[in-house]
């Protein structure tokens, strides 16, 4: 799960998009998707893929918290729009415990009742993985002790772990202070990977496709592989040669099995410039699954959201590319990443394009916001995304009319099994309005949304509490979506050489347009 400086007051307004909601309800609260990445300092087990601003809602505390430190501001990672942010807000704010007698209530019961509110109010399962809730609540007050802080966090810790939901979860004062740093920031220093719990058939059949699940049970995660969902774009595991879909082994030479993915993160990082060894197991075609240890080291590297080049069409003479193609790539959404988008959609308009190309491979997502911004730069008035409880869908977001790509310009997303999350969603709501045709292999399959609330002593609780569904109504998570066709091939480099993939920079995707004069027309047939 995936930038650092301080925290933002508010989320840049988004005018023209509205939230319709499809069930009226006080209880919405603002969600945000989850995962983990192991970014060493300055970073921690984001909702994530190592590497997005994230929003952060001021709230006073409540009147009855406890006394500590100031409140920190909700974390909304993968964030939802204005309207969600507020009501986030206020879900932090509501969080004040129930009242009970003074003289039965410590400042310790405090923090443990507000953790309590906070899933109450907002998980997805109103069933409570089939606990009594409230009931629980009053036994543990009353049965557990909760005389020091770390008692108090077990009470916690236990709590959750009723939920059976390994995405659900406490984090302590430092790592909350960690991961609001970080998430704020455009250099990390770590070893750059996103990974997720996969099926167990991933770590033995080359066939069986990667799938993230937050569906089982906490103790059955740890049993689950812990697979790579991408390396972070020129971070020190992709110069490494991390893949997505490894499967890792083994973090300098101590075995991964049984470890959940905090744990694993935790494993990955350290002081900058220092080295650890990751072992993965790789899928080589027909069945064959093979070893390979990679050596990284943390570094410090910065996050560039964007990268685009307008690519002009060729000559007769040169034989070049018939169409003068906007590339742009994205390789993860952050605060910056909309304005970025649209800034190179205008450029491409301005210098003549007749087509775009969305770069999305490898991008596992970031906050929520910035796909629905740049959904909205190429779309008026269509759904974009719903967002589904345990009760059914709780809120449509919608465009606006504020597209600035031309409506005739083709538009092809290209797509990679590292393509998770909010990129899934953008991708996902282009295709199913006709806006683009979407060209890879099947993404990730990250559909779950997360919220962080903040607890009155600078510590916090992850709760899960929704799924996203593509405008056709499809449910992403564990799925992914299918592309439409499978991106075309580049010549070989030398005479009897295998074909490559299509760059994934500027510069190399215009010089493959360039070279080859049906490239354009294969990606927007």
């Amino acid at each position: 799960m995936s930038t650092t400086a301080g925290v933002a007051s508010r989320a840049p307004a988004l005018p023209s998009l509205r939230a319709a909601s499809a069930r009226r309800s006080s209880r919405r609260a603002s969600a945000l998707r989850f995962r983990v990445s192991a970014l060493g300092r300055g970073a921690d087990d984001r909702v994530s893929p190592a590497r997005e601003a994230d929003l952060a809602v001021p709230t006073e505390p409540p009147a009855s918290s406890p006394p500590g430190p100031a409140r920190r501001p909700p974390l909304l990672l993968e964030r939802f729009a204005p309207p969600l942010a507020a009501l986030a807000a206020s879900l932090a704010v509501s969080l004040a415990p129930c009242p009970a007698p003074a003289s039965a209530i410590t400042a310790n019961n405090l923090l443990f009742l507000e953790a309590w509110r906070a899933v109450d109010k907002a998980y997805v399962d109103k069933t409570f993985n089939g606990v009594s809730w409230f009931k629980y609540r009053e036994d543990t007050v009353k049965k557990t002790p909760m005389d020091s802080t770390e008692e108090t966090y077990a009470a916690i810790r236990a709590m959750l772990a009723k939920l059976d939901d390994p995405f659900t979860r406490f984090l302590e004062p430092e790592k909350y202070a960690q991961l609001s740093e970080s998430t704020m920031s455009a250099n990390i220093t770590g070893v750059g990977v996103e990974m997720a719990y996969g099926d167990d058939a991933d770590a033995t059949s080359a066939v069986s496709r990667v799938a993230l699940d937050v569906v089982r049970s906490a103790s059955a995660a740890r049993d689950a592989p812990i697979v790579v969902v991408a390396p972070t774009p020129g971070g020190p595991a992709d110069v490494a040669g991390v893949r997505p879909r490894d499967v890792i082994v083994a973090v300098d030479g101590v075995p991964v099995a049984g470890l959940s993915l905090y744990e694993v993160a935790d494993a990955l990082r350290g002081p900058e410039n220092s080295k650890v060894r990751v072992d993965l197991t790789r899928d080589e075609g027909l069945g064959e699954r093979k070893t390979v240890a990679i050596e990284v080291t943390r570094k410090k590297y910065a996050l560039v959201p964007v990268q685009s080049a307008l690519c002009a069409p060729g000559t007769k003479e040169s034989g070049g590319a018939k169409r003068a193609v906007e590339y742009v790539r994205l390789t993860t959404f952050n605060q910056l990443s909309g304005a970025k988008v649209k800034a190179a959609i205008d450029e491409g308009v301005r210098g003549g394009a007749d087509a775009f190309v969305l770069d999305l491979r490898n991008n596992s997502g970031g906050l929520f916001p910035g796909a629905l911004e740049i959904a909205e730069a190429f779309m008026n008035k269509v759904t974009i995304v719903s967002i589904a409880d345990s009760n059914g869908v709780r809120d449509v977001f919608e465009a606006g009319t504020a597209a600035t790509a031309p409506a005739s310009a083709p538009l092809t997303v290209l797509v990679n099994e590292g393509t998770a999350s909010a990129s899934e969603v953008l991708a996902g709501a282009l295709r199913d309005n006709g806006r683009a045709k979407v060209v890879g292999t099947t993404t990730f399959g990250k559909g779950l949304i997360q919220t962080v609330v903040p607890l009155a002593d600078g510590s916090a609780v992850s709760v899960t509490v929704a799924k996203y569904q593509t405008p056709s109504g499809a449910d992403i998570n564990k799925v992914g979506i299918a592309p439409d066709a499978p991106a075309p091939k580049i010549a070989a480099e030398e005479p009897g050489g295998e074909e490559r993939e299509l760059p994934a920079t500027p510069e190399g995707f215009c010089d493959a347009l360039a070279k080859d004069p049906d490239l354009a027309d294969k990606l927007f047939a």
